[in-house]
């Protein structure tokens, strides 16, 4: 593939050596002149001078046959900016945006910039899934798919523990695809019985998750299903 990087921080110039040790074409775009020089000095021609905002510049990178295009700056409007002139523009099938700040996601999520990565979700969500006490875990969002994956751990108090997964009256569109139990995960039949310390896994339509959490909390009935 040939994959234009876009910001020469740290994210950017380590993202574009892994890319060519992968053995993909990569050009890498720095807008300041200092770290360009420095990185020019390892990466050589696979590194461009220039403000990716303007189209010329992208243009001399030889964006018209970029497969990829990267946005990783510190700004999140150069990279909203950088990704959408890119596909529409130049018909760039695919695209990644670095989010800076979280609460620009909405803005990414609005131009249809898919997808778009945050490292503050990124560790939000790893102290999530080490600090139990916060419920529920995403684990995954597929936003053209319109599906999530999220991770429960149950509780002693669980509404669910002891229960046969045939029993349980599983919220519409959702449904529970894997438990791991004692470092082993194993697809769950209707006879599984659900034990305190399980981490469930389960697949489900957006804004599910507060029917999910009622089901599987400590508030929960144990979702026994009628009939």
């Amino acid at each position: 593939m040939y994959i234009i990087v876009v910001g020469a921080g740290k994210v950017g110039w380590n993202l574009a050596r892994e890319l060519l040790e992968k053995d993909h074409e990569v050009t890498l775009i720095e807008s300041d002149r200092r770290r360009y020089m420095t990185v020019e000095q390892e990466l050589e021609h696979n590194v461009s001078y220039g403000d990716a905002s303007e189209l010329w510049v992208l243009e001399r990178a030889g964006i018209q046959r970029a497969d990829m295009v990267i946005a990783v700056t510190g700004d999140d409007e150069d990279n909203m900016l950088i990704c959408q002139v890119a596909r529409e523009k130049y018909l760039v099938d695919q695209i990644i945006a670095r989010v800076n700040n979280p609460r620009n996601r909405q803005h990414f999520d609005l131009l249809g910039i898919k997808p778009s990565v945050s490292a503050t979700d990124l560790i939000l969500r790893l102290l999530e899934h080490e600090v139990p006490e916060y419920g529920l875990v995403h684990l995954l969002d597929l936003q053209e798919e319109q599906l999530e994956i999220i991770e429960m751990l149950l509780g002693k108090d669980s509404g669910v523990t002891g229960r046969r997964v045939g029993d349980l009256h599983m919220p519409e569109g959702s449904l529970l695809i894997s438990v791991l139990r004692a470092g082993k995960g194993f697809v769950p039949t209707a006879d599984t019985v659900l034990e305190e310390g399980d981490e469930v896994l389960a697949v489900l339509d957006p804004g599910k998750e507060d029917d999910l959490k009622a089901l599987f909390g400590p508030e929960g009935d144990g979702g026994i299903a009628s009939g």
